[in-house]
């Protein structure tokens, strides 16, 4: 335990007299009620009983039937926890890291989302599993600067060569981890276990149909509902994903040969024909991306130029530029985004997602050449050219850095608990005692 200087010292004192004095009900006959107290003391911050109270039972309110250890060893667990966090956020205090609402806001709608709810559906979730969406929320923006300092602190120093990467490739884990995935639509054309040459015949030629059809643009999905004997009949056929090595051994020198929305011929087996459809790929060392090249012009509101004067100036800018003036002029002149600026406003090659919403929209919506007219996004006013499209072979940039992020991972993993320990060995700890 790390021993702290006495001004510290008298600091806590004064902070355990505050919440003493808060904590302190006295009734007509001077009886005293304990209300809260201190459980722990970690470096400049205290830790609430009323905090680990919360903590344990937001705990055991998602734990959902699981086996919890009982409750004296669980709130000593969750103290700890508590304690490890406190470590991280006032390091975090002490950095400048902060989480806006904003960026809270979309955190909250993307678990909303992975969870196939929208926000409202996730709140009533909570509300249903006993949980204030107020301290869920409170809950997630903690755990999001506990992710970023973490990231900070260990993830600056985790370093992935080139070297690592080719190895990780090279490896029987790498090839398996990178391998390409496929979407697969299955239909079953079936046969009698003892079927004569009519009735083969008969199958081979609804499958046959069913191809052509498929290929000149029948909905797959109702096709298979309609017409597959298959155990997804009723799922539109639907597999799944499956990675080449997983590919039934019927299908896996057919499907790699087919093209994303690609339908197979007919594949005889003892149960019937097949008829597959790649309705995705996605992994693999190939994968052409429509990339477009953009410029723009950013125009912000700051201490010279309020919101009236920033729309004032886009509108102007705008009209300039359609009525000829050299757009890149115009960006090297006026616009606010530095990284961009002194290349005319140029973005180079944009894939999609790279951009925010409001300008991905715009862009999109904007055909070679022509300039868009003023729109808004959280950065401020644009103004955008798109000047060109391209089709570019993504696939082997993004099998690398799909290798380095599961190196990276790798690493982090082994990493954090030994800066966790670190961390907490450095601080000054003092538990209270519980009764």
């Amino acid at each position: 335990m790390i021993t702290k200087p006495m001004a510290q010292i008298t600091k806590w004192g004064q902070w355990l007299l505050m919440a003493s004095t808060l904590t302190l009900a006295y009734s007509a006959n001077a009886k005293v009620q304990t209300v809260d107290k201190v459980m722990a003391i970690v470096d400049d911050e205290i830790i609430m009983q009323s905090e680990l109270s919360d903590r344990v039972s937001m705990l055991k309110k998602q734990s959902k039937g699981m086996r919890l250890p009982p409750d004296e060893v669980l709130n000593s667990q969750v103290l700890e926890r508590l304690i490890i966090e406190s470590i991280q956020m006032q390091m975090a205090e002490r950095s400048g890291l902060r989480i806006s609402d904003q960026q809270l806001n979309q955190t909250i709608a993307n678990i909303a989302k992975q969870n196939g709810m929208t926000l409202a559906q996730f709140k009533r979730a909570l509300e249903k599993d006993g949980v204030a969406y107020a301290m869920a929320r409170e809950q997630i923006r903690r755990e999001r600067i506990l992710s970023e300092i973490q990231r900070y602190r260990v993830g600056s120093k985790i370093q992935i060569s080139e070297q690592d990467i080719d190895g990780f490739l090279n490896s029987s884990r790498g090839k398996s981890a990178t391998a390409e995935e496929y979407r697969l639509g299955h239909i079953l054309i079936q046969v009698p276990g003892q079927a004569n040459r009519d009735q083969l015949k008969k199958a081979q030629a609804k499958a046959k149909d069913l191809v052509s059809k498929l290929r000149k643009g029948a909905d797959f999905e109702q096709t298979a509902i309609s017409h597959s004997e298959g155990r997804n009949a009723l799922k539109g056929g639907d597999l799944g994903w499956r990675k080449e090595a997983e590919l039934p051994s019927l299908f896996s020198n057919v499907v790699p040969t087919l093209k994303k929305g690609g339908v197979s011929d007919p594949i005889r087996s003892a149960s019937g024909f097949h008829i597959i459809k790649v309705t995705d790929k996605r992994g693999g060392a190939t994968k052409m991306v429509q990339q477009t090249r953009a410029r723009h012009i950013l125009i912000q509101e700051s201490e010279i130029r309020d919101a009236k004067q920033a729309k004032q100036l886009i509108d102007d800018l705008y009209k300039r530029a359609k009525k000829g003036e050299d757009f890149a002029a115009l960006a090297q002149e006026y616009s606010d985004d530095p990284g961009s600026k002194l290349s005319g406003g140029d973005l180079n090659w944009i894939n999609d997602g790279d951009m925010v919403p409001a300008f991905e929209k715009t862009m999109k919506a904007t055909k070679k050449g022509q300039i868009s007219k003023p729109f808004k996004s959280q950065f401020g006013w644009h103004i955008l050219q798109v000047t060109d499209y391209r089709n570019k072979d993504m696939g082997e940039e993004l099998q690398r850095n799909q290798a380095r992020q599961i190196l990276y991972s790798r690493q982090f993993e082994e990493e954090l608990p030994i800066w966790l320990r670190q961390i907490r060995s450095d601080a000054y700890v003092e538990i209270k005692n519980a009764k």
